[in-house]
């Protein structure tokens, strides 16, 4: 994409995706970059805005991360979040104290005077998130102050002149309910940018960068049926048309319906060249006796690369493949360390990362995008809600929603539980209330049960439901108790190897979403 973007520095907050996202959310391209990178760094890569994160630190401690005053002199419009609002006034020249009153949480705020250009027409009071423990005492010369709070003398302050703004409190979450009207109003009116980062801009630039890349070569893609890389395929595919072919390897590791899913829905709405591959023996056996966790990705990894190169291999007699196709998402470039080179894949997404020897151009469509943004993506391709809208799936499939060796009959009585929970959220519209509900076959437990007149035996199943913006954190979802009992109810009576439900009610963190 050649579109300029807004940079968020990242001082070590736990939000700085979450501010990106909600610029694009205001229509305005934005990447994260780190507080290291020097301002000469920052100013080549022609941003049209700069936003500086929260962070951990205090700006006056040894070592703590500072703000060249430079950055100030560039005529960048620059926004200050938290920590990024108290670098900010020390950089210009104003005044941060500890003055031993600390706000962390829910917190009023009073808008001052006429509220400037960031808070005008706001109520005088509202609410807003904080969390700091030092604060702005003095403005930098130039700066009209427009809020305060019982803890923060200076909560907010703008230089319209110059385009630089900042506030002490975080707008970029749901806590503070104005905050995206303030992050708009910064963006919009103080910065004067446009709104043109769109769903429609997105494809239109996205297609005709594939189409630059790939020039007449073709390109192979490994279809797993999952929202990333059915959207990245599908923009390939309106790229250069019949000169993508999708791989799709069915390991016996998937959902209920998934196959069918793909070889019908997928191939109706886009009219892609799919190949399916039948390893269902070949991964049930390479698993046999397997149950450490690490291992099973291992090898599901490993079997999974030899499958999809003998593919690669097979398809070698109608012609070459120059480029492989990924659908990597922007939080994983961010993760692996802003992604300056090659992709690092995790193996939890990807199923094992790629071999070195397999020799392909990496076309990554959706590299700069968020998971919300792939979703809206998907559907102006065209392609399904079940597919656009399907739950985040793990690369290794149900291996690692079992708990203990990976069996057929395992296999098949987790699917069909999960298949359950599935039928029964989506007939209950809760499908788009959650991010993801993991269903885990406690494989090697045994639970004492009563079903009928009869002692049972059998085993255990939790039902994992999650809520999240991006799988960095989640919490447990409150599921209404009526369908959790519809679930209940009917894994135990349908699925005759399962005598029990639980619900796992862990937040992320401590817990992960998935248990292996």
């Amino acid at each position: 994409m050649t579109t300029k973007p807004v940079l968020v520095v990242d001082f070590g907050a736990q939000y700085a995706q979450l501010i990106a996202r909600r610029v694009r959310e205001a229509q305005v391209y934005s990447e994260v970059v780190p507080h290291t990178s020097p301002v000469h760094e920052l100013l080549e890569r022609d941003p049209v805005a700069i936003v500086l994160s929260g962070g951990p630190a205090s700006v006056y401690a040894p070592g703590a991360p500072r703000v060249d005053p430079a950055l100030f002199e560039a005529g960048v419009p620059v926004f200050g979040i938290c920590y990024g609002f108290q670098a900010m006034a020390a950089a210009l020249e104003g005044s941060v104290d500890h003055t031993g009153t600390r706000e962390f949480g829910r917190t009023d705020l009073g808008v001052s005077g006429a509220g400037g250009v960031l808070h005008s027409e706001l109520p005088i009071r509202h609410p807003v998130w904080m969390s700091h423990g030092d604060c702005v005492t003095k403005a930098p010369d130039g700066f009209t102050v427009t809020a305060t709070s019982e803890g923060s003398p200076i909560a907010a302050f703008e230089d319209v002149d110059r385009r630089l703004a900042g506030v002490q409190y975080h707008p970029e979450v749901a806590h503070s309910p104005h905050g995206q009207e303030i992050l708009r109003r910064f963006l919009h009116d103080i910065a004067g940018l446009r709104p043109q980062w769109t769903t429609a801009s997105i494809v239109e630039g996205q297609v005709a960068a594939i189409r630059e890349r790939i020039g007449d070569g073709r390109a192979i893609c490994g279809l797993s049926g999952g929202v990333d890389s059915a959207v990245a395929a599908a923009l390939v595919q309106r790229a250069i048309g019949d000169r993508l072919t999708c791989v799709f390897v069915d390991h016996r590791l998937l959902r209920a319906g998934e196959r069918t899913q793909v070889e019908r829905d997928f191939v109706a709405a886009t009219g892609v060249n799919l190949v399916t591959v039948d390893a269902r023996a070949q991964f049930l056996d390479a698993l046999a006796g397997v149950t450490d966790p690490e291992e099973k990705r291992k090898i599901i990894g490993r079997e999974f690369i030899g499958v999809f190169e003998q593919a690669a291999r097979d398809l070698q007699a109608t012609g070459d493949f120059d480029f492989l196709v990924q659908g990597t998402l922007y939080p994983d470039v961010v993760e692996s360390g802003g992604g300056s080179g090659a992709a690092n894949i995790k193996s939890h997404h990807n199923v094992g990362g790629l071999p070195e020897d397999l020799r392909f151009g990496l076309v990554e469509p959706l590299r700069t995008l968020f998971k919300d943004e792939v979703r809206r993506v998907g559907l102006e391709l065209g392609l399904p809600e079940t597919i656009v809208h399907r739950q985040p799936f793990p690369g290794p499939g149900l291996a690692i929603r079992i708990i203990g060796e990976v069996t057929a009959s395992r296999l098949e009585t987790l699917r069909s539980a999960d298949a359950i929970a599935r039928e029964e959220l989506t007939a209950a519209e809760l499908d788009r209330d959650i991010w993801q509900c993991p269903v885990v076959l406690l494989a090697d437990v045994h639970s004492v049960g009563v079903q009928g007149d009869g002692r049972t035996y059998g085993h255990p199943v939790v039902l994992r439901p999650v809520s999240s913006e991006d799988a960095m954190t989640a919490d447990w979802t409150r599921l209404p108790y009526e369908v959790l009992e519809r679930i209940s109810t009917r894994i135990t009576n349908e699925v005759s190897e399962v005598n029990r439900v639980v619900l796992d009610v862990t937040s992320k963190p401590p817990g992960t979403i998935e248990w292996e």
